[in-house]
């Protein structure tokens, strides 16, 4: 990445910027700017935003058509009578519901009209409406004038003529009649229907009111740049230069410097520093690409000084997933849904000319559903199938480590002269919970010790390196203390050894980074408790990975007690009316249970297995902040598809 800066004339401005999104290969060093007319366009996208937002509630019918409204333009006046429709319906929905209620309220008493009352009283004859209970009714005085409308067994509705009934609340009388609410009532709902299927024929705009939106970004993009352009003016005014700068990638400099000698700009161009904080491309191979999507969703990019741990962070999330679903059959699942899901896109992006494309998204699924086979198959794990019900052919691909038979011992025969297994070795089913948590804690340690690794490299030829060796011999020695107090192996003799020689290399190393020798050392000793926190950390780190066992073991013991829900271990009984209905609870409660468990096995692999690759390994042990944010070039929005579409 190289960062360039251009200088023009102020008066040339907006031909400069028209000419350098041509050119479409600059990402604009990020200003905050704000002019009359960028808010302006800004009022004017919220509004479109919204618009679309209303019409992807409506579904536009296969082979139908409908026309604009009429006297509308699209641009730009779409989005605005979108929007006011929608207030319009608010308005009117608003009114129903009073309507509504104001008839419930009215309809016990019949159809009259309201005016007569009022008719009556101008003439002297003043009239109240009361609905009280009988009880109420015996209490009231003699000499009241009522005339009793109706009556049952518990309420009476009467009418008082000349004056209210002491201590009782008259009816309020409405507005209109019953007939005339009805009416009322009725032409509001075809007026909200009406708007209905006006917003329904609108939704046969939606592309024109997204080409709309697109110009409208490209309109602000163009004039977030032009406001965000410093100018600099001599003491008469007459002359007045403007200046942006911004990143372009080293292989597209050229282009810069053949337009700049093209218009007679001038250029500069040189490597950005720590300071400028550029960009970041990723570039990986198809087969590393297909870890994309997660990133993408996850929003993290690593910074443009930091690692690209695409390839190593898919490698391991591919193990973790593997690990924490743990089930072949699930995977087997998982990889159809791949396929199933890829072909769909695949096809829904084709066209006349092109075939289409498989998407990364479910490249990625299919790898995780594949380890997850391979994972399960070695374990025997087949819907949590008991291992002595599988077939003979699953049951032979298990790898002793995991077929739960015999003692630990025999595991693993090529690191015995390495690791001093237990005195008392677990056996059946205990072993294979061993073996797993003992790849657990292995896993972990390779990949720290990996982050730390890649440290040394990214260090050298500083000192500093060296604390980064330091942190490796830590690591190390913590392991298998790791594994003496989880899995109780004993630990060999250079254990303590490597935490105290790692950790003081530490203390020696950490701030070499230039200048004195013996000052840095000071400086380091000065950060003691930070140094040990981060020891401590690091056994905090190693033991963390014990989590892809104990989710995956949950997982295991979930999809277990649903086959036992299921299938009782007596069986479903002979054939019958009422093994039929056996059966089928069975197959419910089964595909409800296993359907339950994936979906909680999914967010397990967010939660957990990325968590591992973004905190432990990235960012505790790597120091990453992803901190970085994508190239995005200043470019037409036509000159980007095409070049897309190539």
């Amino acid at each position: 990445m190289k960062k360039v800066s251009l200088v023009v004339m102020e008066r040339d401005c907006e031909t400069f910027l028209k000419k350098l999104r041509e050119v479409g290969v600059i990402h604009l060093q990020r200003k905050r700017v704000l002019s009359e007319h960028l808010g302006r366009l800004l009022v004017k996208q919220e509004l479109n935003r919204k618009a679309m937002g209303v019409l992807r509630r409506y579904t536009v019918k296969k082979g139908s058509s409908a026309p604009i409204a009429s006297g509308i333009s699209i641009k730009p006046d779409m989005a605005a009578y979108i929007f006011g429709l929608v207030d319009r319906k608010e308005v009117l929905q608003k009114q129903l519901a009073y309507l509504e209620k104001e008839k419930r309220r009215v309809e016990d008493w019949g159809d009259f009209e309201p005016h007569d009352f009022s008719f009556l009283s101008h003439h002297g004859v003043v009239l109240f409406l009361y609905q009280i209970s009988l009880y109420s009714l015996k209490r009231v005085p003699n000499e009241a004038k009522l005339i009793i409308l109706s009556q049952d067994k518990n309420w009476a509705k009467v009418l008082s003529v000349g004056e209210e009934i002491p201590g009782l609340v008259p009816f309020r009388l409405p507005s209109n009649s019953l007939a005339s609410m009805d009416r009322r009532i009725n032409a509001v709902r075809d007026h909200i229907a009406g708007i209905e299927t006006e917003l329904e024929n609108l939704a046969y705009n939606k592309k024109a009111v997204e080409e709309s939106m697109s110009g409208l970004s490209e309109d602000i993009e163009f004039e977030t740049a032009r406001a965000g352009m410093d100018t600099m003016k001599d003491e008469s005014s007459r002359i007045a230069i403007s200046w942006l700068s911004g990143f372009v990638p080293s292989e597209k400099v050229d282009l810069v410097i053949n337009a700049a000698k093209e218009n007679g700009w001038t250029l500069i161009w040189n490597d950005p520093t720590h300071a400028d904080h550029p960009p970041t491309i990723l570039r990986n191979k198809p087969a590393v690409r297909i870890i994309q999507p997660l990133f993408s969703m996850l929003g993290t990019i690593p910074g443009y000084w930091e690692y690209d741990v695409s390839l190593s962070y898919m490698i391991f999330l591919s193990l973790f997933f593997a690990m924490i679903f743990g089930d072949a059959g699930y995977g087997a699942l998982l990889l159809l849904a791949g396929i199933v899901i890829g072909l769909l896109f695949k096809k829904k992006s084709s066209t006349a000319g092109s075939p289409g494309t498989f998407p990364d998204a479910a490249k990625l699924i299919m790898l995780f559903a594949s380890c997850t086979m391979v994972w399960g198959a070695i374990t025997g794990s087949w819907f949590a199938i008991p291992v002595q019900n599988l077939p003979f052919v699953l049951r032979s691909i298990i790898l002793p480590p995991f077929n739960g038979t015999g003692p630990v011992a025999e595991f693993p025969l090529f690191l015995q002269s390495i690791f001093n297994l237990p005195p008392e070795v677990p056996v059946d089913d205990l072993k294979t919970k061993w073996n797993i948590q003992f790849l657990c804690f292995t896993v972990g340690m390779v990949q720290l010790i990996s982050a730390r690794s890649m440290n040394i490299k990214k260090q050298l030829p500083s000192l500093a390196a060296v604390a980064q060796l330091g942190w490796i011999l830590a690591l190390a020695g913590i392991y298998f203390l790791v594994l003496y107090m989880l899995l109780k192996m004993p630990p060999p003799f250079f254990v303590q050894w490597f935490i105290a020689i790692g950790i003081i290399l530490n203390f020696i190393f950490a701030e070499q980074h230039g200048g004195n020798f013996l000052s840095n050392v000071v400086k380091s000793l000065t950060n003691f408790f930070g140094i040990f926190l981060k020891a401590i950390g690091g056994f905090a780190d190693i033991i963390s990975y014990i989590r892809l066992f104990a989710v995956g073991m949950a997982g295991g013991m979930i999809a277990q007690t649903f086959n036992s829900m299921a299938i009782p271990s007596e069986g479903l009984g002979s054939f019958s009316l009422g093994f039929i209905l056996k059966l089928i609870i069975a197959a419910i409660v089964l595909v409800l249970g296993h359907s339950l468990n994936l979906l909680m096995s999914t967010l397990s692999v967010i939660i957990h297995g990325v968590r591992l690759n973004l905190l432990e390994y990235a960012g505790n042990h790597l120091g990453m902040d992803w901190s970085g944010y994508a190239y995005e070039p200043f470019v037409l929005r036509q000159k980007k598809q095409i070049n897309r579409e190539a």
